[in-house]
């Protein structure tokens, strides 16, 4: 037996089309408390809530709330294409894939070209962002899936790691430390660093030098890994990053010498992450499945 009509799916949708139950009701002509009433309904039912309600605030749609919508919505379609005699559409189906700004890149790219092979009748999107707009668009459902480092996630989140990135450090071939096959946090400690400004990012690669008993000096921290790359190349002081591009120069053409960081803790895995909660989808699952396969050797 279906506990669900299709009025509660109309519902559903019109409520996050609005943003509001007042809306909603207006444009569906109905009481705003007959709305309320059914959106408990549809949350007991299905056991997770569709929208986060605040006082005061706009109704926010939740991750498997934007889920159920969208199949809502084809739902919708296919019966109003029942009733009207004409031919059944396909639904329109979304995937959107978020990356980790300095990873995009290496990664981006053959991501997208797989899950569009994969996957022709989606429309297949993406957005590479920083750490913190990346994990607040999990968490609102704007994004499906990340590529991302496994920073700033809590349990809320499932990861799968695809490989795990040495750090490098960026140097000018003059710099004290360029002649090294590798070096040390300890070796890097004597000298100024450039990082990046991203909060989560320098947080923790200060927080490795910390563990280390370590308190180096950080004479820049750049918006962007060319800004960091053009620093050390012109004697700045000492970048640190986790992408290291094949080219052995800076954008204004000065050389550049990128040396290898052994300590084992600062390795960092690069994981596909998505938000959780709540029932799982079979697309995004798959996908997840198919990213893995293809992502999973390093290549930064």
């Amino acid at each position: 037996m279906l506990y669900l009509t299709l009025r509660h799916y109309e519902y559903a949708c019109a409520i996050a089309a609005e943003g509001s139950l007042s809306a909603a009701a207006a444009r569906l002509n109905v009481s705003q408390p007959a709305l309320s009433n059914a959106l408990d309904r549809i949350d007991a039912q299905l056991g997770y809530p569709l929208f986060i309600r605040k006082r005061g605030a706009a109704l926010a749609v939740t991750p498997q709330g934007r889920r159920f919508v969208d199949r809502a919505e084809a739902l919708l379609a296919r019966a109003a294409s029942l009733e009207t005699g004409r031919g059944m559409q396909p639904a329109t189906t979304r995937l959107t894939l978020g990356c980790f700004s300095d990873l995009a890149p290496f990664l981006l790219a053959p991501a997208l070209q797989t899950l569009r092979q994969a996957y022709p009748q989606i429309t297949v999107s993406y957005r590479a962002a920083a750490f913190e707009p990346l994990i607040g668009a999990l968490l609102d459902g704007s994004i499906d899936i990340a590529v991302t480092y496994d920073l700033g996630l809590d349990a809320g989140f499932s990861r799968t790691t695809l490989f795990h990135q040495r750090p490098v450090a960026v140097l000018s071939p003059d710099h004290a430390l360029a002649d090294r096959r590798d070096i040390s946090l300890g070796d890097l400690s004597a000298h100024p660093l450039i990082l990046s400004d991203e909060g989560l990012s320098a947080q923790h690669m200060l927080g490795l030098f910390r563990r280390h008993g370590l308190s180096p000096v950080v004479a820049h921290r750049t918006q962007s890994l060319e800004i960091m790359r053009s620093l050390a190349a012109h004697g700045e002081g000492a970048g640190i990053s986790y992408a290291a591009p094949h080219a052995s120069h800076s954008y204004d053409g000065q050389p550049l010498v990128m040396v290898p960081i052994q300590d084992q803790d600062a390795r960092e895995p690069v994981i596909l992450t998505r938000h959780g909660t709540g029932p799982g989808d079979r697309v995004i699952d798959d996908a997840m499945m198919i990213l893995t396969e293809t992502l999973k050797a390093p290549r930064p």
